[in-house]
């Protein structure tokens, strides 16, 4: 049996939301889009939205043991950092498309090879200034 680290978990997640958000319409601008020291896990354009993505993924040993929620790893030092990252991102893009700030859930069942098993989208998740609505 595979051991999954951190990263490798992270990536299935990102990998997940990205299948998620396509299949829904979006159209992926970035993955992992470095702004400086900052990274935007993924950009996309939801109709009239340029979404800003942050992606967070728990393991479970099934479904039913789902008792956390990945979002609230998204601290305000995370929210900001996102933000900074988001603005550089379209100074460098500019763009007409409205600023969304998202949040992806996606919570992988470690007794099924790390499959997910749901996936939970948080559109505008939070302001600009950093603070959840």
């Amino acid at each position: 049996m595979k051991l999954f680290g951190k990263k490798d978990i992270g990536n299935i997640g990102e990998r997940a939301a990205a299948r998620y958000l396509r299949k829904r319409g979006c159209r992926i601008l970035a993955r992992n889009h470095y702004c400086g020291k900052n990274e935007l896990d993924i950009v996309a354009r939801d109709g009239a939205y340029i979404a800003f993505v942050e992606v967070k993924t728990l393991t479970f040993d099934s479904p039913e043991a789902a008792d956390r929620r990945p979002s609230l790893a998204v601290d305000l030092a995370k929210r900001r950092r996102t933000v900074d990252a988001a603005r550089a991102y379209l100074h460098e893009y500019p763009t007409k498309l409205c600023p969304r700030l998202d949040v992806i859930e996606v919570y992988l069942d470690r007794s099924k090879r790390m499959k997910p098993f749901k996936i939970h989208h948080i559109p505008n998740a939070f302001f600009a200034n950093g603070s959840v609505r």
